[in-house]
């Protein structure tokens, strides 16, 4: 059965193109710096919010309009995955990422939803085998169900650390059947609403052992993907452990995690914790940690996560350019973990909120690009750290000054002079640099 009947593969047409089932700047198998942009960008689809969103929010139903709607259980979680296989071919995405029960039903016991997890894997495994498409990502659901009302792994509750343990061993044994490039970990309830009734110490502890773990039967099975932390602030516990990736990496520092896990920096998620989105790519690239994006945008006039399409060209250049920067993705992607608006209902608008993404970072792409080429910041940056090339700074950079020495170069100077950080001129290149694109 074809679920989107009335769209055809999306082709590359141009910027001049009028056609809003093409791209207009997302082009493939464009090279850059001798690598397509289907290698660079590594595009994925998000399953939860393409095909089991409905676009009900606290106030209201759903409102999208989907043919597999009236369908149920596990005719439902099939139908999905026919409508999904299609919508990635004809999109031409190489990744998709999922929850499990994004997948498949959750039964009224643990081994009733392995059970359908396993019918699904079936069949998803069959649609790879004749597709391009591959697993980024896969990760565990453990907020939804009343059982996570405390925490996953950091619950009070013995019971529910078990019962999560248990379905992450499932989601490493699905992750080596379809071939996962990364396994995720979203703490979605891994944090706390008040210190009142919290031994925050033992739940730290817990979520460390938990982790550990799950390094350990990965090992065990001969799974080996990279490890990705996902940071959120807020939403839905007010205190959540993994708050940003500093916090992240400072958990993993101290629990002797970090040989295995990196970071999936999703764009609201920065705006939540006070940050920008290349602030978070920027503080994992520095550090070695940058695995994955999802790729989204949240909306500044209001507080919570709204997963929008990621449409800003500012701000994909920027996040491009830490990308590039950090010598691409690696085994990581783009991940539009995004969702069309609430009055965008159509089957159509999937296509359309893609494609504004796919075009929107390839913008970003090789505006970043040319950006390095012409080292406009780079160049910038060296000559405003200058100082540390040459005589003090050099040997603060070295380590070979102590305090009273840099006392007794500091009672010689006569005059200290700051050079302008020209902040305005550089967004005013950047600006440049996008319009020259367009």
């Amino acid at each position: 059965m074809a679920y989107f009947e009335s769209v055809n593969k999306i082709q590359y047409e141009g910027p001049k193109s009028t056609n809003p089932f093409a791209f207009k700047y997302y082009n493939p198998e464009e090279k850059i710096n001798g690598k397509t942009m289907e290698e660079l960008l590594r595009f994925s689809v998000a399953y939860w919010h393409t095909f089991t969103a409905n676009g009900s929010d606290p106030f209201g139903v759903g409102t999208a309009i989907r043919p597999w709607d009236h369908l149920k259980g596990l005719d439902l979680a099939k139908a999905r995955v026919e409508a999904s296989f299609e919508l990635f071919e004809k999109l031409d995405v190489p990744f998709f990422a999922f929850h499990d029960v994004d997948i498949a039903p959750e039964g009224s016991t643990l081994k009733e939803t392995n059970k359908n997890l396993d019918v699904i894997v079936a069949m998803i495994k069959d649609y790879m085998k004749t597709s391009k498409v591959k697993l980024l990502w896969n990760t565990a659901n453990m907020f939804t169900n009343p059982r996570y009302t405390h925490g996953a792994a950091t619950s009070p509750n013995a019971d529910v650390f078990a019962y999560s343990a248990a379905k992450v061993k499932k989601g490493l044994e699905v992750a080596k059947e379809l071939g996962a490039e990364n396994y995720v970990f979203w703490g979605g309830r891994e944090g706390y609403e008040t210190l009142l009734n919290t031994d925050m110490k033992l739940e730290m502890d817990n979520l460390a052992r938990f982790f550990h773990m799950a390094v350990n039967y990965a090992k065990e099975i001969g799974l080996n993907v990279p490890f990705l932390i996902e940071p959120k602030p807020k939403e839905p516990t007010k205190h959540q452990y993994d708050f940003d990736v500093a916090t992240g990496l400072a958990f993993l520092q101290k629990y002797d995690l970090t040989d295995y896990f990196k970071f999936n920096i999703e764009a609201n998620h920065a705006t939540l914790a006070g940050h920008t989105f290349e602030h978070e790519l920027r503080t994992a690239r520095i550090n070695g940690m940058l695995g994955s994006v999802d790729a989204n945008q949240g909306d500044t006039l209001l507080g919570w996560d709204t997963d929008e399409f990621p449409t800003d060209l500012y701000t994909n250049t920027l996040a491009m350019y830490e990308i590039l920067k950090n010598g691409g993705l690696g085994k990581g992607g783009l991940n539009f973990d995004a969702k069309v608006r609430r009055g965008s209902f159509d089957t159509d608008d999937l296509f359309h909120a893609h494609i504004a993404g796919m075009d929107a970072f390839a913008v970003g792409l090789k505006v970043a690009n040319k950006l390095i080429e012409d080292k406009v910041l780079d160049g910038f940056v060296e000559e405003r750290y200058s100082s540390y090339t040459k005589g003090i700074g050099l040997d603060i950079v070295e380590g070979k000054t102590n305090f009273r020495e840099l006392e007794a170069y500091a009672l010689g100077l006569t005059e200290i002079k700051n050079t302008s950080g020209r902040t305005e001129r550089l967004k005013a290149l950047i600006n440049q640099y996008l319009l020259e694109t367009l």
